[in-house]
């Protein structure tokens, strides 16, 4: 099975490429912008400016959005392994 994913990096994924991509993943869902914001137990106006692209969207909403839509985060660096591996360090 082929895994298609996006990086959210500086490789061209800004706040703009994020809000399309919410808004593909809404629409192919069947959401309305209301369904979407009340499944994410979010308002409707979140839901539009992250659509929209706004830069300044809160976090938590942020996370409570890609999990309705079922879209993963993956943090990646090359010190993950070592955090990973040292859970005293993470605090």
């Amino acid at each position: 099975m082929e895994s298609h994913s996006k990086s959210l990096n500086s490789n061209g994924h800004d706040a703009a490429s994020i809000g399309s991509i919410i808004k593909y993943h809404r629409k192919k869902s069947g959401l309305t912008q209301q369904g979407l914001a009340n499944l994410a137990g979010a308002g409707l106006t979140p839901i539009k400016q992250a659509e929209a692209g706004k830069k300044t969207i809160q976090l938590d909403t942020l996370l409570k959005i890609f999990a309705v839509l079922n879209i993963q985060i993956l943090l990646h660096s090359k010190m993950m392994k070592s955090y990973e591996s040292e859970p005293n360090e993470k605090s």
